[in-house]
């Protein structure tokens, strides 16, 4: 890519961190709007409450202010502020409540005592506000504002994907999320990087598989987007990758294998690590993690592995707003994308077996690779009875 595209991603963070993003809503369709200018995605809805194999789409959440004002007048925690100060999907409240009675519903990560936490309550009503836990721990005794100006419509749930078409009509999924708002690295760095590897691989003079694109809301998204399109992604899909924590200090990329650990793109990239300069940290398939949880799942068992760099659960600043732009950086991403082209050119100057005549054996004999006269004699090294043999003279 050019020297431009530093700055590009720049652009595209600073656009995207301030939106209130959720799993549904207003937000999340803003999200999308902003990569649209570098991938053009077709964004599609599946309706609130429609069944999606066991969960359920919820309704759509949409938020516009929420603040917890004590008892002296002071705003402890405050939307305008930043978005993880009340926790997700937080039901509508307009309360007065003492310390006691408001503490239920207050939120902190006591480990780090001057972050805010990450919470989300997606699935159960219930609200409630997140903050430092030295806030938290200065609190005032008295009467407290609990105010969030919140609603549940019938809705939908949206997703983006977008394909570029190669020679052949099978695929390789990259798929990413856009749900966490207020999170670079654990959120922005994966939505990032696929829109490098998406002016990445337009670029390339030959593609020999098509690849798709796929930004969705963690787990309930995937699951969506499986609902209708996992029939043909079982058809099609011959390598995968869930992108995600892209950014952040460390320097290889950790690559987690498929479910089934021997995919051709497991071996694609164990081969770049064995045989090239690139270095990779390794992880085997288990069920945390991300969206390769749905895509690898046993009903559809695709060849999808995951890229990360700083993983989640592996720096403190996970789900908590010590997640910034300063942890993630820039340069990260651009690394990240020249890397994972780096194992798609790979992966496209590999191969795999297809069975050009499902329908039964082939006909051996006419690719001259069995007898045409079936001499059970002759498959036995047995000469036949009169055949010549040399005979010995005294």
């Amino acid at each position: 890519m050019g020297d431009g595209e530093p700055s590009r991603l720049e652009s595209r963070f600073e656009a995207l961190w301030p939106i209130p993003r959720s799993i549904t809503g207003p937000g999340f369709r803003e999200s999308l709007a902003v990569l649209r200018k570098d991938i053009p995605l077709d964004v599609e809805g599946v309706p609130s409450g429609t069944a999606v194999f066991d969960w359920e789409i919820p309704p759509e959440w949409r938020i516009r202010e929420a603040r917890l004002t004590g008892p002296d007048g002071d705003v402890y925690a405050d939307f305008d502020e930043t978005n993880l100060a009340v926790v997700n999907y937080s039901e509508p409240v307009d309360e007065r409540r003492t310390l006691d009675e408001l503490d239920p519903h207050l939120h902190t990560l006591p480990r780090l005592p001057d972050a805010t936490p990450y919470v989300t309550s997606y699935y159960e009503r219930d609200w409630g506000f997140c903050l430092p836990h030295d806030t938290y721990e200065s609190l005032p005794e008295g009467e407290y504002h609990a105010y969030i100006d919140s609603e549940f419509v019938d809705g939908e749930l949206n997703y983006g994907h977008a394909v570029l078409e190669g020679e052949s009509d099978r695929e390789v999924l990259l798929s990413t999320y856009l749900c966490h708002p207020s999170l670079a690295n654990n959120e922005l760095s994966g939505p990032l990087v696929l829109t490098s590897l998406y002016k990445r691989l337009r670029d390339w003079d030959r593609r020999k598989f098509t690849y798709r694109f796929v930004v969705v809301p963690e787990t309930i998204g995937s699951l969506a987007y499986l609902s209708r399109y996992g029939a043909h992604l079982r058809e099609k899909v011959v390598g995968g990758l869930v992108l995600t924590c892209l950014g952040g200090p460390n320097d290889d990329l950790s690559y987690k294998r498929t479910r089934r650990g021997n995919a051709l793109l497991d071996e694609v990239v164990r081969h770049l690590d064995e045989y090239t300069d690139a270095e990779f940290r390794f992880r085997t398939f288990d069920a945390t993690g991300s969206d390769e949880r749905q895509y690898c799942s046993p009903g559809f068992d695709l060849p999808v592995g995951q890229f990360a760099r700083t993983v989640y659960d592996e720096y403190e600043g996970y789900h908590n707003s010590r997640d910034t732009k300063s942890f993630m950086g820039i340069a990260p991403l651009v690394e990240s994308a020249e890397t994972i082209e780096r194992v798609l050119r790979n992966f496209e100057r590999g191969g795999y077996y297809l069975n050009q005549n499902p329908h039964g054996e082939p006909m051996m004999s006419k690719r001259d690779l069995y007898p045409t006269v079936n001499d059970p004699a002759e498959a036995d090294g047995v000469v036949p009875t009169g055949t010549p043999t040399a005979t010995a003279t005294s």
